[in-house]
C-alpha cells in the first residue's frame, strides 16, 4: 500500500505524523510525507507541502483555517496523483490535507496528535480546561457553555463546508478512521465517543541525532522544555535559571548550545529520551507531545502552560494528580513540592499503564485495518 502523510510544518503536528509514517514503513508500506521544507531530510520520500505568500487575512485563524487551504489543496492533490497515493494519513488542523485527499479521491485517516477536540454532550467545551460540572449549578454552566461553543463551532463547519463546495466537492468529507495520539488516561470518559474513533497512544520522533550532556553533580533531574509554540513573552527557560538555581536542569532547544546559564543547567540540541528516561520531574509549556513524553515515562510535570490547548493539558495533569499548574514566579515552589510528594510520580504512573501497548505500531495497525488492507 501507498500511503501519503500529511502535516503542516509545526513540530507538535510534524512529529506525530513522521513517527506515524516510519512505523507504516516498518509494515511494509511505501510512505511519502508531505510537509514543510523545514522537514525534507526526514528519513521518508518527501513531498513539499507548498506555499502561499503572506496576505492581510492570515490574522484572521478563520481564515488562514478554511480559505487558505483552497489555494494549497489543488497542488497536494495533484502530488498524490503523481505520486499514485492510496491512502492518505492527515493532521487534523493540516485542512488543505484534507481537500487535497479528498481531490485526488483518496481514501482519508484523520491523525490527532493531542486529545479529542470533538464536542460532547456531557462535557464541557474543547478548550475551557474544566472537569464535568456537579449538581444543577454545574450542569447548568457546563449547558451554558456548551451553547456558546457550538454556536462558533457550527459557524467553522459552515465555513468548511463553503470551501469544499467551491474546490468541486461535497460538503461533507468524513474521515474513514480518526486516530488520537494521546493516553487513554488523559481522555475524559464520555458516553458519546465518535464511531471510528480510536486512541492510539502517543508517537514519539526526534529529529536530534546527538545527546545533550547530563548536567554534573548529585541530585534529581529536572528535564525542561520550552514549547514549540509562539505566543509566549518569556522563555521557560529564562524563568527557570532565575528560580530554579540549586537544581540540575537540561533544557533541549533547536539551534545552538546556550550560554551563560546558572551552574548545573545545560541547555542546547540533543535528543530528548536519554535525559527523559533519566529525569526526576518534567517542566514544560503544556504541549501535548512533552505532556505525553513525560506520562507514558511515569514522570511527573509541572505545567506554566501557554496558548492553544496548552491549559487544557496542564489542568487534565493537575486533576489526575500527576503534576502542578504553575505560573511564572511560582516556578520553584511547585518543582519542590513535586520532587517531595511521591503520590504525583505514583498518578504518573497509573497514566502510564494505561498506554501500554500503544503507539505508532499499533496506530499503523489502525490505519491498515480502516483501509482494509494488512501490508
Amino acid at each position: 500500500m501507498r500511503v501519503a502523510v500529511v502535516a503542516g510544518p509545526d513540530p507538535g503536528h510534524a512529529f506525530p505524523a513522521i513517527a506515524l509514517g516510519l512505523a507504516l514503513r516498518r509494515r511494509g508500506c511505501a510512505v511519502v510525507f508531505v510537509s514543510g521544507t523545514q522537514w525534507e531530510s526526514v528519513p521518508l520520500e518527501f513531498i513539499p507541502i507548498g506555499a502561499t505568500p503572506a496576505q492581510p487575512e492570515d490574522a484572521d485563524f478563520g481564515w488562514v483555517l478554511w480559505e487558505r487551504p483552497k489555494q494549497l489543496a489543488p497542488g497536494i492533490a495533484e502530488s498524490l496523483r503523481e505520486w499514485r497515493a492510496d491512502l492518505a494519513v492527515v493532521d487534523t488542523l493540516t485542512v488543505p490535507g484534507w481537500f487535497a485527499a479528498d481531490l485526488a479521491g483518496v481514501p482519508r485517516v484523520e491523525l490527532v496528535p493531542h486529545g479529542l477536540q470533538v464536542p460532547s454532550k456531557h462535557l464541557p467545551p474543547p478548550g475551557s480546561g474544566l472537569a464535568p460540572g456537579r449538581g444543577p449549578l454545574g450542569w447548568l454552566r457546563d449547558s451554558v457553555m456548551r451553547r456558546q461553543h457550538m454556536r462558533s463551532y457550527e459557524i467553522g463547519m459552515a465555513a468548511c463546508r463553503a470551501s469544499r463546495e467551491s474546490l468541486g466537492l461535497p460538503p461533507e468529507g468524513p474521515p474513514i478512521a480518526t486516530l488520537v495520539a494521546t493516553l487513554p488516561g488523559l481522555e475524559p470518559p464520555r458516553r458519546d465517543w465518535p464511531e471510528r474513533t480510536y486512541v492510539t497512544g502517543p508517537m514519539e520522533w526526534d529529529p536530534a541525532a546527538n545527546d545533550l550532556a547530563e548536567p554534573p553533580g548529585e541530585g534529581p533531574l529536572v528535564f525542561l522544555a520550552d514549547s514549540s509554540a509562539g505566543g509566549r513573552p518569556q522563555t521557560l527557560l529564562a524563568s527557570a535559571a532565575e528560580e530554579l538555581r540549586g537544581l540540575r536542569v537540561a533544557c533541549t532547544k533547536f539551534g545552538e548550545p546556550v550560554t551563560g546559564l546558572p551552574e548545573g543547567f545545560v541547555a542546547g540540541p540533543g535528543r530528548q529520551a536519554p535525559l527523559l528516561d533519566r529525569a526526576a520531574v518534567v517542566v514544560c509549556a503544556g504541549g501535548h507531545g512533552m505532556v505525553a513524553k513525560a506520562l507514558v515515562r511515569g514522570l511527573p510535570l509541572v505545567v506554566v502552560p501557554g496558548p492553544g490547548d496548552q491549559r487544557e493539558n496542564a489542568l487534565r495533569v493537575a486533576r489526575l494528580g500527576a503534576g502542578l499548574v504553575a505560573e511564572p514566579g511560582g516556578l520553584r515552589t511547585a518543582v519542590d513540592r513535586v520532587l517531595g510528594d511521591p503520590s504525583y510520580a505514583a498518578a504518573a504512573r497509573r497514566l502510564a499503564a494505561t498506554a501500554e501497548g500503544l503507539g505508532p505500531d499499533h496506530a499503523a495497525g489502525r490505519v491498515l485495518a480502516a483501509a482494509g488492507e494488512d501490508c
